[in-house]
């Protein structure tokens, strides 16, 4: 049995996994950006350890609960599944003054890694768009820029792979992966999505606890549990470095370099 944490699992892609892995057998924490919606993600997922709260738009809410992940801990494995996607909306800031499809998608992922008692496996949800992404950091923050939605996202999206390479570079006794879960008909992705939600949540499952040699790599991009090529800026270490440094600077937390088994 392992023990996992997966992020934004009140519904959707989340609640589908969290719901797989307890079905299993596996004890899972799930999480929720408020009381009630860590309430509703318990009541959706029968047989779940406990549900944590923190608003991943707010840093300090992101430190909250990596404290929380730890006292539930230590974790095997952690999914990075929270995420927002609003094409048609305009920006919205945080209250640390940050775009805030960066923060929740990309910053927040960054600072629960850097934060969370090191498991052994982790997974960070990403998507196709993320080949579209800019990893441009001069223009991260940028309000002079006119910002689209649909950019925003994707730009998100490939720091959520660069992250999770960075990640397999610098700690080598972690798994760690990024995972395009297609467009399932979630909340995010709509009900008119032509996706399966099983099905989009079964390589992120798989990654969590199978021993298939397969599943037992690290700093590779999967769709349908097979690897697949991600953007070439992802396993460029000159914008890891370039990621992680920004992400440092925004947080104040450093990713430690190394972890031990």
């Amino acid at each position: 049995m392992a023990r996992i944490f997966i992020t934004g699992s009140a519904d959707g892609l989340g609640q589908a996994a969290a719901r797989r892995l307890v079905t299993l057998g596996h004890e899972v924490v799930l999480h929720g950006r408020n009381r009630d919606r860590a309430q509703q993600a318990l009541r959706a997922v029968p047989g779940a350890r406990t549900a944590l709260e923190g608003d991943l738009a707010s840093m300090d809410q992101t430190r909250e609960l990596a404290a929380q992940a730890n006292a539930a801990g230590p974790f095997q494995a952690v999914i990075h599944n929270a995420g927002v996607y609003r094409p048609g909306a305009r920006r919205s800031d945080t209250v640390d003054g940050l775009d805030d499809v960066f923060a929740i998608n990309a910053l927040a992922p960054y600072l629960l890694t850097a934060l969370i008692g090191s498991p052994q496996r982790l997974i960070y949800l990403s998507s196709g768009l993320h080949k579209g992404g800019d990893p441009d950091l001069g223009a991260l923050q940028s309000r002079q820029l006119r910002w689209n939605g649909s950019q925003a996202y994707a730009n998100s999206k490939l720091f959520d792979v660069v992250l999770a390479f960075a990640v397999a570079r610098l700690w080598p006794h972690v798994l760690s992966n990024a995972v395009d879960p297609g467009w399932a008909p979630t909340k995010m992705g709509g009900a008119s999505a032509p996706g399966d939600l099983e099905q989009g949540v079964a390589t992120q499952v798989w990654l969590t606890i199978s021993e298939d040699p397969g599943a037992k790599v690290s700093g590779r991009y999967f769709y349908r549990k097979r690897a697949q090529p991600a953007h070439a800026a992802a396993s460029d270490v000159a914008v890891q470095d370039a990621f992680l440094a920004a992400c440092e600077q925004l947080t104040g937390v450093r990713l430690p370099t190394e972890v031990t088994k």
